[in-house]
Protein backbone atom coordinates (compact mmCIF):
# COMPACT_ATOMS: atom_id res chain seq x y z
CA UNK A 1 0.00 0.00 0.00
CA UNK A 2 1.40 3.43 -0.97
CA UNK A 3 1.90 6.32 1.44
CA UNK A 4 -0.97 8.28 -0.13
CA UNK A 5 -3.34 5.29 0.14
CA UNK A 6 -2.32 4.76 3.77
CA UNK A 7 -2.88 8.44 4.53
CA UNK A 8 -6.31 8.37 2.89
CA UNK A 9 -7.24 5.24 4.87
CA UNK A 10 -6.19 6.88 8.15
CA UNK A 11 -8.20 9.98 7.30
CA UNK A 12 -11.27 7.89 6.46
CA UNK A 13 -10.97 5.99 9.76
CA UNK A 14 -10.70 9.29 11.59
CA UNK A 15 -13.82 10.69 9.95
CA UNK A 16 -15.72 7.52 10.88
CA UNK A 17 -15.31 8.52 14.53
CA UNK A 18 -17.46 11.60 13.87
CA UNK A 19 -19.90 9.61 11.78
CA UNK A 20 -20.40 7.28 14.73
CA UNK A 21 -21.42 10.13 17.03
CA UNK A 22 -24.79 10.80 15.39
CA UNK A 23 -26.43 8.13 17.60
CA UNK A 24 -29.11 7.68 14.93
CA UNK A 25 -30.65 11.01 15.93
CA UNK A 26 -30.74 12.63 12.44
CA UNK A 27 -32.62 9.65 10.94
CA UNK A 28 -35.20 9.66 13.72
CA UNK A 29 -35.59 13.44 13.52
CA UNK A 30 -36.12 13.29 9.77
CA UNK A 31 -38.84 10.68 10.26
CA UNK A 32 -40.57 12.99 12.74
CA UNK A 33 -40.22 15.96 10.37
CA UNK A 34 -42.02 14.20 7.47
CA UNK A 35 -45.55 14.65 8.92
CA UNK A 36 -44.60 18.20 9.97
CA UNK A 37 -43.84 19.09 6.37
CA UNK A 38 -47.18 17.61 5.30
CA UNK A 39 -49.11 19.49 7.96
CA UNK A 40 -47.23 22.76 7.55
CA UNK A 41 -45.98 23.12 3.97
CA UNK A 42 -44.60 26.58 4.79
CA UNK A 43 -41.85 24.89 6.84
CA UNK A 44 -40.52 23.32 3.67
CA UNK A 45 -39.42 26.77 2.51
CA UNK A 46 -35.67 27.30 2.74
CA UNK A 47 -33.27 29.92 4.03
CA UNK A 48 -29.68 29.62 2.79
CA UNK A 49 -30.77 26.32 1.28
CA UNK A 50 -31.96 24.97 4.68
CA UNK A 51 -35.62 24.03 5.24
CA UNK A 52 -37.18 25.93 8.12
CA UNK A 53 -38.21 22.74 9.93
CA UNK A 54 -34.71 21.27 9.72
CA UNK A 55 -33.14 24.51 10.97
CA UNK A 56 -35.52 24.62 13.95
CA UNK A 57 -34.90 20.94 14.68
CA UNK A 58 -31.12 21.41 14.46
CA UNK A 59 -31.21 24.31 16.95
CA UNK A 60 -33.45 22.36 19.33
CA UNK A 61 -31.18 19.29 19.17
CA UNK A 62 -28.10 21.41 19.83
CA UNK A 63 -29.72 23.03 22.88
CA UNK A 64 -30.88 19.59 24.00
CA UNK A 65 -27.26 18.46 24.20
CA UNK A 66 -26.30 21.65 26.02
CA UNK A 67 -29.00 20.76 28.55
CA UNK A 68 -27.73 17.17 28.78
CA UNK A 69 -24.25 18.57 29.35
CA UNK A 70 -25.55 20.61 32.27
CA UNK A 71 -27.36 17.55 33.67
CA UNK A 72 -24.19 15.50 33.31
CA UNK A 73 -21.99 18.00 35.16
CA UNK A 74 -24.45 18.88 37.91
CA UNK A 75 -26.05 15.47 38.52
CA UNK A 76 -24.04 12.55 37.15
CA UNK A 77 -20.58 13.90 38.04
CA UNK A 78 -21.71 14.99 41.51
CA UNK A 79 -23.22 11.53 42.11
CA UNK A 80 -20.02 9.80 40.97
CA UNK A 81 -17.91 12.06 43.19
CA UNK A 82 -20.02 11.22 46.23
CA UNK A 83 -19.73 7.53 45.33
CA UNK A 84 -15.95 7.82 44.93
CA UNK A 85 -15.54 9.41 48.36
CA UNK A 86 -16.74 6.17 49.92
CA UNK A 87 -13.80 4.25 48.45
CA UNK A 88 -10.49 3.75 50.28
CA UNK A 89 -8.48 5.70 47.70
CA UNK A 90 -8.87 9.31 46.70
CA UNK A 91 -7.51 8.90 43.17
CA UNK A 92 -10.88 7.83 41.74
CA UNK A 93 -12.36 11.11 43.01
CA UNK A 94 -9.54 13.04 41.35
CA UNK A 95 -9.98 11.19 38.05
CA UNK A 96 -13.74 11.91 37.98
CA UNK A 97 -13.06 15.61 38.62
CA UNK A 98 -10.34 15.62 35.95
CA UNK A 99 -12.64 14.08 33.30
CA UNK A 100 -15.46 16.53 33.98
CA UNK A 101 -14.16 19.11 31.49
CA UNK A 102 -13.34 16.77 28.56
CA UNK A 103 -16.61 14.83 28.88
CA UNK A 104 -18.65 18.05 29.06
CA UNK A 105 -16.89 19.23 25.91
CA UNK A 106 -17.89 15.97 24.20
CA UNK A 107 -21.59 16.87 24.59
CA UNK A 108 -20.92 20.12 22.70
CA UNK A 109 -19.13 18.22 19.92
CA UNK A 110 -22.03 15.77 19.52
CA UNK A 111 -24.50 18.68 19.48
CA UNK A 112 -22.50 20.47 16.77
CA UNK A 113 -22.20 17.28 14.72
CA UNK A 114 -25.95 16.69 14.81
CA UNK A 115 -26.64 20.37 14.12
CA UNK A 116 -24.65 20.31 10.88
CA UNK A 117 -26.15 16.96 9.85
CA UNK A 118 -29.73 18.24 10.27
CA UNK A 119 -29.07 21.37 8.20
CA UNK A 120 -27.26 19.31 5.52
CA UNK A 121 -24.10 21.41 5.90
CA UNK A 122 -21.59 18.90 7.31
CA UNK A 123 -18.95 19.14 4.60
CA UNK A 124 -15.61 17.35 4.55
CA UNK A 125 -13.94 20.40 6.11
CA UNK A 126 -16.45 20.59 8.95
CA UNK A 127 -16.01 16.86 9.55
CA UNK A 128 -12.27 17.32 9.86
CA UNK A 129 -12.69 20.26 12.21
CA UNK A 130 -14.98 18.22 14.43
CA UNK A 131 -12.62 15.23 14.24
CA UNK A 132 -9.74 17.47 15.29
CA UNK A 133 -11.79 18.63 18.28
CA UNK A 134 -12.52 14.98 19.15
CA UNK A 135 -8.79 14.21 19.15
CA UNK A 136 -8.23 17.32 21.27
CA UNK A 137 -10.85 16.14 23.78
CA UNK A 138 -9.28 12.67 23.97
CA UNK A 139 -5.79 13.96 24.69
CA UNK A 140 -7.21 16.60 27.03
CA UNK A 141 -8.73 13.73 29.02
CA UNK A 142 -5.42 11.80 29.02
CA UNK A 143 -3.45 14.83 30.26
CA UNK A 144 -6.10 15.51 32.91
CA UNK A 145 -5.86 11.94 34.19
CA UNK A 146 -2.06 12.21 34.36
CA UNK A 147 -2.38 15.42 36.38
CA UNK A 148 -4.88 13.74 38.71
CA UNK A 149 -2.51 10.80 39.22
CA UNK A 150 0.59 12.87 39.95
CA UNK A 151 0.47 11.68 43.54
CA UNK A 152 1.34 8.18 42.28
CA UNK A 153 4.40 9.59 40.50
CA UNK A 154 5.46 11.39 43.69
CA UNK A 155 5.13 8.13 45.63
CA UNK A 156 7.31 6.32 43.09
CA UNK A 157 10.01 9.01 43.01
CA UNK A 158 9.87 9.17 46.82
CA UNK A 159 11.09 5.57 46.97
CA UNK A 160 14.29 6.66 45.22
CA UNK A 161 14.78 10.00 46.97
CA UNK A 162 12.29 11.18 49.56
CA UNK A 163 13.74 14.69 49.80
CA UNK A 164 13.49 15.34 46.05
CA UNK A 165 10.31 13.36 45.31
CA UNK A 166 8.29 16.41 44.29
CA UNK A 167 11.02 17.96 42.12
CA UNK A 168 11.77 14.69 40.33
CA UNK A 169 8.06 13.92 40.00
CA UNK A 170 7.35 17.31 38.41
CA UNK A 171 10.20 16.75 35.97
CA UNK A 172 8.94 13.30 34.94
CA UNK A 173 5.36 14.58 34.63
CA UNK A 174 6.54 17.42 32.39
CA UNK A 175 8.34 14.96 30.08
CA UNK A 176 5.28 12.69 29.90
CA UNK A 177 2.96 15.62 29.14
CA UNK A 178 5.23 16.91 26.38
CA UNK A 179 5.37 13.43 24.83
CA UNK A 180 1.59 12.98 24.94
CA UNK A 181 1.00 16.51 23.64
CA UNK A 182 3.33 15.72 20.73
CA UNK A 183 1.42 12.54 19.92
CA UNK A 184 -1.85 14.48 20.13
CA UNK A 185 -0.55 17.13 17.74
CA UNK A 186 0.54 14.40 15.33
CA UNK A 187 -2.92 12.83 15.51
CA UNK A 188 -4.56 16.19 14.72
CA UNK A 189 -2.27 16.69 11.73
CA UNK A 190 -3.08 13.16 10.55
CA UNK A 191 -6.77 14.03 10.52
CA UNK A 192 -6.00 16.68 7.91
CA UNK A 193 -4.06 14.18 5.80
CA UNK A 194 -0.62 15.50 6.78
CA UNK A 195 2.00 12.75 6.90
CA UNK A 196 3.71 13.47 10.21
CA UNK A 197 6.71 11.23 9.48
CA UNK A 198 7.39 13.00 6.20
CA UNK A 199 6.90 16.39 7.87
CA UNK A 200 9.47 15.59 10.58
CA UNK A 201 11.90 14.30 7.96
CA UNK A 202 11.52 17.47 5.90
CA UNK A 203 12.54 19.52 8.91
CA UNK A 204 16.00 17.93 8.78
CA UNK A 205 17.17 20.66 6.39
CA UNK A 206 16.63 23.27 9.08
CA UNK A 207 17.92 21.02 11.84
CA UNK A 208 21.17 22.93 12.31
CA UNK A 209 19.42 26.28 12.57
CA UNK A 210 16.91 24.80 15.00
CA UNK A 211 19.71 23.31 17.12
CA UNK A 212 21.46 26.67 17.32
CA UNK A 213 18.22 28.40 18.26
CA UNK A 214 17.48 25.77 20.91
CA UNK A 215 20.96 25.62 22.48
CA UNK A 216 19.84 27.67 25.49
CA UNK A 217 16.85 25.38 25.97
CA UNK A 218 19.12 22.34 25.88
CA UNK A 219 21.49 24.04 28.36
CA UNK A 220 18.55 24.70 30.69
CA UNK A 221 17.39 21.09 30.34
CA UNK A 222 20.79 19.74 31.36
CA UNK A 223 20.90 22.38 34.09
CA UNK A 224 17.70 20.95 35.55
CA UNK A 225 19.25 17.45 35.44
CA UNK A 226 22.24 18.83 37.34
CA UNK A 227 20.09 20.50 40.00
CA UNK A 228 18.11 17.31 40.61
CA UNK A 229 21.16 15.03 40.58
CA UNK A 230 23.26 17.23 42.89
CA UNK A 231 20.31 18.01 45.19
CA UNK A 232 21.55 21.60 45.20
CA UNK A 233 18.20 23.22 45.94
CA UNK A 234 14.70 22.12 46.84
CA UNK A 235 11.27 23.72 46.72
CA UNK A 236 10.71 25.90 49.79
CA UNK A 237 14.39 26.69 50.43
CA UNK A 238 15.76 30.20 50.86
CA UNK A 239 18.66 30.81 48.48
CA UNK A 240 20.78 33.50 46.84
CA UNK A 241 22.07 32.83 43.33
CA UNK A 242 23.38 35.32 40.77
CA UNK A 243 22.20 38.24 42.99
CA UNK A 244 18.68 36.78 43.16
CA UNK A 245 17.41 36.08 46.68
CA UNK A 246 14.19 34.41 47.72
CA UNK A 247 12.35 31.13 48.30
CA UNK A 248 12.31 28.43 45.61
CA UNK A 249 8.73 27.87 44.42
CA UNK A 250 9.20 25.61 41.40
CA UNK A 251 12.01 23.77 39.60
CA UNK A 252 10.95 23.26 36.00
CA UNK A 253 12.57 21.76 32.94
CA UNK A 254 13.77 25.14 31.68
CA UNK A 255 13.55 27.60 34.55
CA UNK A 256 13.37 27.83 38.33
CA UNK A 257 10.87 30.23 39.92
CA UNK A 258 12.02 32.11 43.02
CA UNK A 259 9.65 34.14 45.20
CA UNK A 260 11.52 37.23 46.38
CA UNK A 261 10.92 38.72 49.82
CA UNK A 262 9.15 41.56 48.01
CA UNK A 263 6.63 38.84 46.94
CA UNK A 264 7.49 39.09 43.24
CA UNK A 265 8.30 35.99 41.16
CA UNK A 266 11.78 35.88 39.63
CA UNK A 267 12.29 33.33 36.85
CA UNK A 268 15.90 32.17 36.52
CA UNK A 269 17.13 29.88 33.70
CA UNK A 270 18.36 26.56 35.08
CA UNK A 271 21.75 26.81 33.40
CA UNK A 272 22.37 30.07 35.28
CA UNK A 273 21.64 28.37 38.61
CA UNK A 274 23.70 25.31 37.70
CA UNK A 275 26.73 27.41 36.69
CA UNK A 276 26.75 29.95 39.53
CA UNK A 277 27.54 29.71 43.27
CA UNK A 278 24.40 29.10 45.35
CA UNK A 279 24.08 30.24 48.95
CA UNK A 280 21.43 28.06 50.59
CA UNK A 281 20.34 29.58 53.90
CA UNK A 282 17.75 26.89 54.61
CA UNK A 283 20.41 24.20 55.00
CA UNK A 284 22.20 25.88 57.84
CA UNK A 285 21.11 24.88 61.31
CA UNK A 286 22.36 28.05 63.02
CA UNK A 287 22.62 31.81 62.41
CA UNK A 288 25.40 34.17 63.39
CA UNK A 289 25.24 37.10 65.79
CA UNK A 290 28.07 39.57 65.31
CA UNK A 291 28.07 42.97 67.02
CA UNK A 292 30.20 45.66 68.67
CA UNK A 293 29.13 47.06 72.02
CA UNK A 294 30.51 50.58 72.38
CA UNK A 295 30.99 51.94 75.94
CA UNK A 296 31.88 55.48 76.99
CA UNK A 297 35.50 56.34 77.73
CA UNK A 298 34.54 57.04 81.33
CA UNK A 299 34.21 53.26 81.84
CA UNK A 300 36.93 51.97 84.16
CA UNK A 301 39.12 48.90 83.63
CA UNK A 302 37.27 47.00 86.36
CA UNK A 303 33.87 47.87 84.88
CA UNK A 304 34.78 46.78 81.37
CA UNK A 305 36.31 43.51 82.66
CA UNK A 306 33.15 42.70 84.61
CA UNK A 307 30.91 43.61 81.67
CA UNK A 308 32.86 41.32 79.33
CA UNK A 309 32.69 38.42 81.81
CA UNK A 310 28.96 38.87 82.46
CA UNK A 311 28.12 39.03 78.75
CA UNK A 312 30.14 35.86 78.14
CA UNK A 313 28.43 34.05 81.03
CA UNK A 314 25.01 35.21 79.82
CA UNK A 315 25.66 33.82 76.34
CA UNK A 316 27.08 30.55 77.65
CA UNK A 317 23.90 29.90 79.64
CA UNK A 318 21.38 31.32 77.12
CA UNK A 319 18.99 28.65 75.80
CA UNK A 320 18.87 30.25 72.36
CA UNK A 321 22.65 30.11 71.77
CA UNK A 322 24.43 27.18 70.13
CA UNK A 323 26.98 25.96 72.68
CA UNK A 324 28.83 23.75 70.20
CA UNK A 325 29.94 26.65 67.99
CA UNK A 326 32.29 29.60 68.33
CA UNK A 327 31.55 32.06 71.13
CA UNK A 328 33.75 35.14 71.51
CA UNK A 329 33.37 38.15 73.84
CA UNK A 330 36.44 40.41 74.06
CA UNK A 331 37.40 44.03 74.66
CA UNK A 332 38.51 44.61 71.09
CA UNK A 333 39.55 48.19 70.39
CA UNK A 334 39.66 51.87 71.28
CA UNK A 335 37.26 53.57 68.93
CA UNK A 336 37.01 57.24 68.06
CA UNK A 337 34.16 57.70 70.51
CA UNK A 338 33.90 54.39 72.39
CA UNK A 339 35.56 51.42 74.01
CA UNK A 340 34.48 48.52 71.80
CA UNK A 341 33.53 45.04 73.04
CA UNK A 342 33.35 42.45 70.25
CA UNK A 343 30.55 39.84 70.51
CA UNK A 344 30.52 36.83 68.17
CA UNK A 345 28.24 33.82 68.61
CA UNK A 346 25.58 31.66 66.90
CA UNK A 347 21.92 30.99 67.63
CA UNK A 348 20.69 27.39 67.71
CA UNK A 349 18.08 28.07 65.02
CA UNK A 350 18.09 29.23 61.40
CA UNK A 351 14.48 30.42 61.52
CA UNK A 352 14.49 34.17 60.96
CA UNK A 353 11.64 34.96 63.34
CA UNK A 354 13.15 32.90 66.17
CA UNK A 355 16.57 34.37 65.42
CA UNK A 356 15.22 37.94 65.80
CA UNK A 357 13.55 37.04 69.10
CA UNK A 358 16.79 35.54 70.46
CA UNK A 359 18.82 38.52 69.28
CA UNK A 360 16.35 40.94 70.88
CA UNK A 361 16.58 39.10 74.21
CA UNK A 362 20.38 39.16 74.07
CA UNK A 363 20.42 42.90 73.31
CA UNK A 364 18.17 43.62 76.30
CA UNK A 365 20.31 41.48 78.60
CA UNK A 366 23.47 43.29 77.44
CA UNK A 367 21.80 46.64 78.21
CA UNK A 368 20.98 45.43 81.74
CA UNK A 369 24.57 44.21 82.25
CA UNK A 370 25.99 47.58 81.17
CA UNK A 371 23.56 49.44 83.44
CA UNK A 372 24.33 47.05 86.34
CA UNK A 373 28.00 47.95 86.26
CA UNK A 374 27.39 51.70 86.11
CA UNK A 375 28.55 52.26 82.55
CA UNK A 376 26.70 53.58 79.51
CA UNK A 377 26.70 53.24 75.75
CA UNK A 378 28.78 55.67 73.73
CA UNK A 379 27.61 57.64 70.75
CA UNK A 380 29.65 59.57 68.15
CA UNK A 381 31.00 62.79 69.65
CA UNK A 382 33.85 65.26 69.28
CA UNK A 383 35.73 67.23 71.94
CA UNK A 384 37.16 70.69 71.16
CA UNK A 385 40.13 71.91 73.19
CA UNK A 386 41.08 75.63 73.16
CA UNK A 387 44.71 76.40 74.09
CA UNK A 388 43.92 80.01 74.89
CA UNK A 389 41.03 82.40 74.92
CA UNK A 390 41.19 85.42 72.58
CA UNK A 391 42.08 88.75 74.27
CA UNK A 392 39.21 91.17 74.68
Amino acid sequence: MSVNENMEQNTTMALNVIDGLDLGVPTEVQKLLAPVYEAFPVLSNTIWGIPYANLIAAVLVFFLFLFLRRVFTSVVVVFLQKLAKKSSTYYDDKIISALKGPLSFTFILIGLHLFFLLIFKETETIKRILETLVVYAVFWAILSIIEAMKGVVYDITGKFNKDLSKEMGNFILALIKILIAGVGLGAMLQVWGINVTALVASLGIGGLAFALAAKDTVANLFGSFSLLADRTIRIGEWIIVNNVEGVVEDIGMRTTKIRSFGKSIITVPNHVIANNPIENFSRRGIRRIKMHVGLTYSTSTEQITNIVEDIKTMLQTHEGISHNDTLLVNFESFGDSSLNIFVYTFTNTANWENYLQIREDINLKIMKIVEKHGSSFAFPSHSIYLESMPQT
